[in-house]
């Protein structure tokens, strides 16, 4: 099953091209009750409504370095920190947004916009404090997260051994385009992963090159205790702009358009645009610099 959120917040199902209208105010809610959710008996055309973020998480557990061909590629970068399996740190909620919404590129803090292709997992329960034997009963299923990344920002953060700010900008957070529960994916660690920008492949990979497997990631976060409609992310695929001969030549410019595929999930498409074609207002200067 594939489950939306369109328009001004409704959740529906998909069969098909056609939308079947759930009665229940979010898709968490509709984990949080177990799928237990009725049929507002409305049915709309998927032609004719507005995707949205398909979820947005209480938390979102997001996972550095776990895919071994892009670990491989981020020691040619020169990080002040080793970049280690399972690292783990909270995505900004606030910078979740959906299909076909705006990536802002805000040049006052960036010059260096990058992409990450990423599996995201849904969680379906209440838990804490289990094994990998464990983890897959709290799979509920999987979206397409595209972890965008102020790379001149985040190798400031390296410094400290840490990296936030460089990935919770404003817009920075597309997921998408809805979710598939997990019973419609038979084989979670065998999927081909694909992002394009304008066409273009600039990312391939595969789940099955995870160093950590998907219910070792759910166990591994654990401790900090889930909650149903939780996000946790796996790891980006080899091929982002950061570790290219010359990189300033793959990040992203406004009029970009990013496709990120991963197979039996779906396409989430973006565009990059300018701060002032998203505001109609000059950009404002950050109080402090970022990148230096």
């Amino acid at each position: 099953m594939k489950l939306i959120t369109f328009d001004q917040g409704r959740v529906a199902r998909l069969e098909g091209d056609d939308v079947v209208e759930l009665d229940v105010p979010s898709t968490r809610e509709y984990f949080e009750r177990g799928g237990d959710v009725r049929e507002t008996g409305e049915r709309l055309k998927l032609q004719d409504v507005r995707l949205r973020a398909p979820i947005q998480p209480r938390k979102f557990f997001h996972t550095a370095g776990n895919f071994a061909a892009h670990h491989e590629e981020l020691t040619a970068v020169s990080w002040s920190h080793p970049v280690h399996k399972g690292i783990v740190f909270f995505q900004n909620v606030d910078a979740v947004i959906g299909p076909d919404d705006d990536i802002v590129y805000p040049a006052n803090l960036t010059k260096e916009l990058d992409y990450e292709l990423e599996l995201a997992v849904v969680i379906g329960r209440k838990g804490k404090f289990f094994g990998p034997d464990e983890a897959e009963s709290y799979i509920a299923g999987f979206t397409v997260f595209n972890d965008i990344t102020a790379r001149d920002i985040q190798r400031r953060e390296m410094k400290s051994g840490v990296f936030s700010f460089s990935k919770g900008i404003d817009t920075f957070c597309p997921i998408g385009p809805w979710i598939v529960t997990a019973d419609e994916i038979p084989d979670y660690q065998e999927l081909a992963m694909e992002l394009r920008v304008n066409g273009d492949v600039r990312q391939t990979g595969n789940t099955n090159d995870m160093r950590l497997t998907i219910p070792q990631l759910i166990a591994f976060h654990s401790p900090q205790g889930y909650s149903a409609g939780d996000l946790l992310t796996t790891g980006t695929v080899s091929g982002v702009a950061a570790i290219q001969e010359n990189p300033f030549d793959f990040y992203l410019q406004p009029g970009d358009v990013v496709e990120a595929e991963i197979q039996g999930i779906g396409v989430l498409r973006n565009r990059v645009v300018s701060w002032e074609d998203a505001y109609g207002t000059p950009e404002p200067q950050p109080a402090v610099s970022v990148t230096e």
